[in-house]
């Protein structure tokens, strides 16, 4: 057996992509399942005579979109046509089960025409991009390959006495097949717009709490500025708190008349005594709107404040 690094020339797909010609047979467990990492093999995968999948035992888990490192191959918009082409594959040549419970490593069994093992990968890897080397994973993986005919055959022996143990499940694999096929489709743009929202602020429970999001030791609630808002106003300078720390931007966007100007300056106060530096951007002619409150001007009503933000205009050459 020898180690597999995953990286560079010494990776798991290197030695995976030699043996996946046509007529040939793969096994595979895995304890996910990317459709970046099938984008990388689906030519060669299309043309295999059997392929064998062993799943974790629910989709939930999968992570069919990828993660944080698959962010420029989503980027791409192809993953409705990837997951179209993985359903059809799925339907057409793949053999999959199920595993009773969590499936601890992956394992890929390249066999021949004849069922011979000719290569056996093992080890803390899946079918996902960083499992098969295509993107940073963890250094901590130990992965190893064999090395000789007896080596492959013994471990190839152990995948298929798990994959014996298992039951075929024609209603899992068609639940897998909806569930690629549901990514495929064509979605109305309003729909992902409220898709969105709702990932990005729906259940957030007690998260709304002012007194875990604004820091009482920054002294804020002692400000003139904060002493001024009404209660609909503190909702939403803690609402914009929360946003700024938990997404790096945010829009105050309350009807015309009903102060955000002064939610603003909260904002901009609460950075400030946490000894953050603050630009505020804003078009020329409002420029004196902005300067007034850093000013020692009698109708400075926020002067105790003692703002010290910085003003540029949009049209400014430094900006």
């Amino acid at each position: 057996m020898k180690l597999v690094n995953n990286s560079g020339s010494d990776r798991v797909i290197d030695l995976m992509q030699p043996h996946l010609k046509p007529g040939r047979q793969l096994g595979c467990v895995t304890p996910s399942f990317s459709l970046f990492a099938f984008a990388e093999l689906r030519d060669a995968l299309g043309k295999l005579e059997r392929v064998q999948l062993i799943l974790p035992p629910s989709d939930d888990g999968l992570d069919l979109l990828g993660g944080e490192g698959d962010r420029a191959a989503r980027n791409r918009l192809q993953a409705r046509w990837l997951a179209n082409q993985c359903a059809k594959w799925l339907d057409g040549q793949v053999e999959l089960r199920r595993a009773h419970g969590r499936v601890p490593q992956g394992a890929a069994v390249m066999r021949a025409s004849d069922g011979t093992a000719d290569q056996v990968v093992m080890g803390s890897f899946a079918f996902s991009t960083d499992g098969l080397g295509l993107t940073p994973g963890n250094p901590m993986n130990l992965i190893q390959a064999s090395e000789s005919a007896d080596e492959a055959a013994q471990l190839a022996r152990w995948f298929e006495q798990q994959w014996a143990m298992l039951q075929v499940q024609p209603d899992s694999r068609a639940a897998l097949i909806e569930a690629l096929k549901n990514i495929g489709q064509h979605h109305a743009p309003f729909t992902l717009y409220a898709l969105i929202l709702n990932h990005l602020f729906g259940n957030r429970g007690e998260e709304m709490d002012e007194e875990r999001i604004v820091k009482s030791a920054t002294g804020i609630r002692n400000t003139v500025v904060w002493k001024k808002l009404f209660k609909f106003q503190r909702d939403g300078v803690v609402g914009a708190i929360d946003k700024l720390a938990r997404f790096g931007g945010c829009i105050i966007a309350d009807s015309v008349g009903l102060g955000k100007t002064f939610e603003a300056l909260a904002v901009i106060k609460y950075h400030e005594l946490r000894n953050d530096r603050v630009l505020v951007l804003a078009p020329k002619r409002l420029r004196d709107n902005w300067t007034l409150y850093k000013s020692n001007d009698k109708r400075n009503v926020l002067a105790a404040d003692r703002f010290n933000y910085d003003v540029l205009n949009h049209t400014d050459p430094r900006y």
